[in-house]
């Protein structure tokens, strides 16, 4: 493996700007998509993939960046790398875009996908049904533990470890998918990028360090959930700092006297 390693992760700056295709574009006429952009795509397919299956034909563009969590000025921005696909007046028509977008985001071709770890996270992967729903197929499911060798996980019969090589030669994986406990993720990393894997989705909780030419996506449920905590935090601090009030039956019916973080000012 090379020793000119990459970390990704929050300390790693601001990834850079991304070439994404364009169906029926000429691709070196292809504007550079921001990643942000990239990632607001695969949410709009999602939501537009939901209205798909309740038969809707077509959607506004204030409806789609609602439904999105976005604004509207944004999703028109972000539609705009394919092109245009919307009609004044009429909206956007969901089977066409979904279709876009698949192809945009390269669904359309099918994904061949690897998962290493055959843990408790590894079983809840493997049997979730999301991921062919969206293109990409469990190929294969890994562990190094003997015990779990052979064992059907989600349809999926787990193969040992030292296998991985042969597997992702035969079948072209496209993705690896690590699952494992922190102390082993980098080992792992380690042998998909020697096997040929150049995107690699992390559930460990530990930053993995790849050559360049890998692409590594990180997702830290503990980390989101202290994101969460300090957004609960502010908004606390901010009642009190606002000067909340609350009702104080000893100043007087209806009275409402100020909080603070040792609860209602007392007045003498």
């Amino acid at each position: 493996m090379s020793q000119h390693h990459q970390a990704r992760g929050a300390l790693a700056g601001p990834r850079p700007v991304v070439p994404v295709p364009v169906p029926g574009v000429d691709p070196t006429a292809t504007r550079a998509v921001p990643e942000a952009t990239v990632v607001r795509l695969a949410v709009y397919l999602r939501v537009l993939c939901a209205l798909a299956e309740a038969g809707t034909p077509t959607v506004s563009s204030e409806e789609l960046a609602t439904a999105s969590g976005v604004g509207s000025a944004k999703l028109r921005k972000d539609l705009s790398f394919l092109g245009s696909n919307g009609t004044r007046g009429v909206g956007y028509d969901v089977p066409r875009l979904v279709a876009r977008l698949e192809a945009t985001l390269g669904l359309d071709r099918g994904h061949q996908v690897v998962l290493v770890g055959a843990g408790n996270l590894g079983h809840a992967l493997a049997g979730y049904d999301g991921f062919s729903r969206r293109g990409f197929a469990l190929a294969a499911l890994f562990d190094k533990d003997h015990a779990l060798v052979g064992e059907q996980v989600g349809g999926t019969a787990v193969r040992h470890l030292d296998e991985l090589d042969a597997v992702c030669a035969e079948l072209d994986i496209a993705i690896g998918v690590v699952a494992t406990p922190a102390e082993a993720a980098q080992d792992v990393c380690d042998r998909l990028v020697a096997a040929g894997v150049r995107c690699i989705l992390n559930f460990a909780p530990v930053v993995l360090q790849v050559p360049d030419g890998v692409d590594v996506r990180k997702v830290d449920l503990a980390v989101e959930m202290q994101v969460l905590s300090f957004h609960m935090a502010r908004r606390a601090a901010e009642t009190i700092g606002d000067g909340a009030h609350e009702l104080d039956p000893a100043a007087g019916p209806g009275v409402r006297v100020p909080v603070t973080e040792n609860g209602p000012v007392v007045v003498p």
